[in-house]
This record gives structure tokens, C-alpha cells and sequence, in this order.
């Protein structure tokens, strides 16, 4: 929301991302690696999640009460595509998107299903970084493992010549997805070769790299995450 130009802003004019715990918060991964990844300067404020005040500090920052929330000046932005969409614009050099209109679309249309899609596996297996053991999957969840698969070696073999990403070199639509990645290797779900070698690339991503060291050197836990084998199976 723009509030009025003569009110002074309440921060700077430079991007600033409020996001939540990296070792749980796949909504604010994705932002936050897309800039970081393509060199986007940003400043960072966390919040950690869970927390019985929780909801009344992400109200100072953002208009839902979550994360992400991106501030610059007085403008308020929150939802991932939102504020990647504004790094993009603010920052075209960055590339975000590929160049090419047809091939930009495509990586839109991704991006935008992994937004609103993909529910089985995001409930089934919840982004927990520091987790290294195996979970069943559920059929509906298989079923979008498998979805997501398809698309990996579908788009490497169109459109992967110029790196290992989905479309060569890392652009937002990577980012979108890099949370169902570590979900895939968190919970040691077998993938083909290909998707396999993608979730590796994410992982070596110096930026991820940094989102990762920080997570699991994080103090916090959120119980209902940690104990999901326990809990779902007591239902």
C-alpha cells in the first residue's frame, strides 16, 4: 500500500526484507534467494516464528501479519512473487527472468503454480532444514513429487544448456522452487538423475549456501515441524 509522498518514510528508500526462521520459512527463502542469488542488495530483518508475540511484531512490517514483507521508504509489499516481481523491476540488471519473452512466460507460469499449487507435499513435508530422515509419502503427495520431476527434466533438456537451473542460469523461477528441493532432500525422497543433479545445483548456490549455514546454527524450534512423524501418526 503507497501511503502519501510528503510523510517521511519510516525506512530507507533500499529494499528491505522482513522474513522468518531459515530453517523453517519457505516463503521467505524464496525472496530472499532470488535477490541474493542475483545480487540485488537488500537488508534483512527476522523474525522469529512460533513465538507468543510473533504475530504482533509482524504487524509493525507487514499488512497480513507474515512473512515475507518487503519495506522501501513507505511502500509496503508482502507475498514472495509480489516482492520478487519488485526486485525485479527495481533491479533489471539482476535478470531474474529470462530474457526471452516465450521462455520469461513459462518460468512465470511455474512460478506462479508452485505459488498456488503443490498443497499435498508443502502440508506432507514442511520445510525443516536441519531434518536428514525419511518420511512415506502420501499418494497425493507422490503424485506432485512426480509432477515436479517431469517439469525438471523436461525443462533441462529444452531449455538447461546454459547452467544447471531450470532454464540454464538461476532466474526467480529456481527460487520459487528451491524450498520443494529441500523438502525432497530433508525428508530423503528418491528422485531420477536429473532432478537429483537440479537439488544439488541449489544446494551449491553460494546464496543458498548462506540461507542454510544460518539456518541450522538457528536456536528456535517449532514443535509441530520437528515432530511431525510423531504427531501425524497419533491422529
Amino acid at each position: 500500500m503507497k501511503t502519501n509522498a510528503t510523510v517521511p518514510p519510516r525506512f530507507p528508500p533500499k529494499l528491505t526484507l522482513i522474513i522468518g526462521n531459515k530453517n523453517y520459512s519457505s516463503w521467505s527463502l524464496r525472496p530472499w534467494l532470488a535477490m541474493a542469488a542475483k545480487g540485488v542488495p537488500f537488508a534483512e530483518i527476522l523474525v522469529p516464528l512460533g513465538h507468543a508475540n510473533t504475530k504482533q511484531q509482524l504487524q509493525q512490517y507487514s499488512p497480513t501479519g507474515l512473512v515475507p514483507a518487503l519495506k522501501y521508504g513507505n511502500l509496503v509489499l508482502w507475498e514472495s512473487l509480489s516482492i520478487i516481481e519488485f526486485a525485479a523491476e527495481k533491479h533489471p540488471e539482476a535478470k531474474l527472468w529470462p530474457e526471452d519473452l516465450e521462455v520469461r512466460a513459462i518460468a512465470r507460469s511455474l512460478a506462479l503454480e508452485m505459488h498456488a499449487g503443490f498443497h499435498a507435499l508443502r502440508q506432507h513435508l514442511p520445510m525443516n532444514l536441519k531434518r536428514q530422515s525419511s518420511r512415506r509419502l502420501s499418494s497425493a503427495a507422490e503424485a506432485e513429487v512426480m509432477r515436479f520431476a517431469g517439469y525438471v527434466r523436461q525443462l533441462r533438456l529444452e531449455y538447461g544448456a546454459g547452467g544447471p537451473f531450470l532454464f540454464g542460469e538461476f532466474c526467480a523461477a529456481d527460487a520459487m522452487f528451491a524450498p520443494l528441493c529441500t523438502r525432497l532432500r530433508s525428508y530423503e525422497i528418491s528422485v531420477d538423475r536429473t532432478t537429483h543433479d537440479y537439488i544439488e545445483a541449489i544446494y551449491r548456490l553460494p546464496a543458498f549456501q548462506k540461507w542454510y549455514q544460518a539456518a541450522v546454527a538457528e536456536p528456535w524450534k517449532i514443535d509441530d515441524v520437528d515432530n511431525i512423524d510423531k504427531i501425524r501418526s497419533s491422529r
